[in-house]
């Protein structure tokens, strides 16, 4: 578990299954994801037992909760891809950036062996984009047609932060 001044981030548990519903659900929220907003607890339910299980395997897939109610996620869905998500009510408040900041402390310290974590995101998505370029990020490359989400092709940016300290 982590805290940092307003969130707690933490392993995922199956009675978060609703709360994480409500972020996957949100058409906002899932509009430059890699598949369309949930409309089935039972989709919301496969991404939660994919985290659980990265949890086990990385130690750093959490939920990230908010005076004690889960507005979404963020970890390193596989060693070593940033994933992160928050519901829209929660945009705009440096929510995303403080608990990427703890998710990429955490890396840093539990898997010494990580010389540098990756993201990839759709370009059109401006605020993740600005996130990542403030947390130090750079772009490694761009692709297009990716992904197909309801019927539209998407293309991809591809960042990397090297581990602190690392030799460029």
């Amino acid at each position: 578990m982590i805290r940092t001044d307003r969130l707690c981030l933490r392993a995922p548990r199956q009675d978060d299954l609703d709360d994480l519903h409500a972020v996957f659900a949100h058409p906002d929220a899932m509009r430059y994801w890699s598949h369309p907003a949930h409309t089935e607890h039972s989709q919301t339910q496969q991404v939660l037992d994919g985290m659980i299980r990265s949890h086990r395997a990385t130690g750093l897939e959490y939920v990230v909760a908010h005076e004690g109610r889960v507005i979404g996620k963020a970890g390193l869905w596989q060693i070593a891809e940033l994933g992160y998500i928050l519901h829209p009510d929660h945009w705009g408040k440096g929510l995303g950036r403080e608990a990427l900041m703890a998710v990429l402390g955490a890396a840093w310290d539990r898997h010494p062996g990580i010389d540098r974590i990756t993201a990839e995101i759709d370009p059109r998505n401006i605020a993740s984009a600005r996130l990542l370029d403030g947390l130090g990020f750079q772009v490694t490359g761009h692709a297009e047609n990716t992904l197909q989400v309801n019927g539209e092709w998407c293309d991809s940016i591809y960042y990397a932060l090297p581990r602190p300290g690392a030799a460029a």
